[in-house]
């Protein structure tokens, strides 16, 4: 019996670890993913105090106190640099170089992912990064759990009284700020579409990018194909004070109420602002657009994030995920999968569409009426 019992307690104990292991590990998962904001608003940090360009202007790996030395901050803040910059390098924003051979001596240098932060690089995600943690952007966040209880639109809507177009109608700073990172956004994707989508615009005579801000992607467009007549299409506060040249043109306007005729009409990062209803009626006013001439050759562009319903790259499923609840939060909007999208263009009245997927997380759908 002494045995039997002895067995028992051991196993119990096994039984009571194992469980304790695990509770401790769930524990873990919960505490990494609550404070998960620190990582953001650590690189924020560090982009905002020029880290970045300080360690890319040394020339050479940086150590500690050359940093200190050369940083915008108050002398009573140099121990902290540290700690800010160990997180960092775990997350691999920057990586530690030995200096000699003892190892005992270290230098920060760039990673990939620093350099695009970089203010002169021409693909620089700052102002992506500065716009998405601007407070106004932030702060709807706070109110998820009371705007699934309402009955507002957005949670942007339940934190700032009206929504996100609106609010950035009528703050300068914000819509200034939005068109930046817009802009950013187009400068990397643009490239990527003039190297390897050239051939899905030969051929074209008139072009219109509609929602297309300040025009970067058109004025790229534009320039490779000098034949076509390119427009971009925006709001007021967009494209008003903006000014075209040879074959590019800015034209105030509403995508829902109407898009000016051409041989193709250009959604970039578009439909996923709208629900299902609002796409339709956008891709309805780019059909007419297409085909008011009574030519059945013409297509819409788009280029959109597309959901891949198998498994895939880790990083990758999880930033889908992510922007889509970016889009739920700011616009009521949504990232789709292809099937989804498909609905859409069909409830449209088109008949088919080629989705391209060669720009990373995005991909280039032709859509044809």
């Amino acid at each position: 019996m002494d045995g039997l019992s002895s067995s028992t307690q051991i196993n119990k104990a096994l039984v009571d670890e194992e469980k304790a292991t695990k509770l401790l590990r769930a524990q873990a998962h919960i505490l990494n993913h609550v404070f998960n904001f620190i990582h953001s608003f650590s690189l924020k940090c560090a982009t905002q105090l020029c880290i970045p360009d300080i360690i890319h202007s040394h020339g050479k790996p940086m150590t500690l106190s050359q940093l200190n030395s050369s940083l915008p901050i108050h002398h009573s803040k140099t121990p902290f640099v540290y700690r800010l910059m160990r997180i960092l390098v775990h997350k691999g924003f920057f990586e530690l170089q030995k200096l000699d051979e003892s190892g005992e001596e270290e230098g920060f240098i760039l990673t990939d992912a620093s350099r695009l932060l970089l203010k002169d690089n021409p693909f620089s995600v700052t102002p992506i990064l500065l716009n998405t943690l601007d407070p106004a952007l932030t702060q709807p966040w706070q109110h998820l759990s009371t705007w699934f209880q309402n009955d507002d639109r957005t949670p942007f809507d339940t934190a700032h009284g009206m929504g996100f177009w609106e609010y950035a109608g009528h703050n300068t700073r914000l819509n200034n700020q939005f068109n930046d990172a817009m802009e950013s956004d187009s400068r990397l994707v643009t490239s990527v579409v003039m190297e390897k989508c050239k051939g899905v615009f030969e051929g074209l005579e008139s072009l219109v990018d509609v929602g297309g801000g300040t025009g970067n992607l058109a004025k790229a467009i534009a320039n490779e194909f000098p034949h076509m007549e390119c427009t971009v299409l925006d709001l007021p506060h967009v494209v008003g004070d903006l000014e075209g040249n040879k074959n590019l043109k800015y034209v105030v306007g509403d995508m829902f109420e109407a898009v000016p005729s051409a041989d193709a009409v250009l959604l970039k990062s578009i439909l996923h602002d709208w629900k299902d209803e609002d796409c339709v009626k956008i891709l309805g006013r780019c059909k007419e657009a297409i085909t008011s001439k009574g030519s059945k050759k013409g297509k819409v562009i788009i280029i959109d994030l597309v959901v891949q319903n198998h498994k895939g790259d880790e990083e990758s499923t999880e930033t889908l995920l992510l922007a889509d609840m970016q889009m739920l939060n700011l616009v009521a909007g949504r990232e789709r999968t292809e099937k989804e999208l498909a609905k859409i263009f069909s409830d449209a009245g088109f008949r088919s569409y080629i989705v391209n997927p060669i720009l990373g997380l995005r991909s280039l759908i032709e859509v044809y009426p």
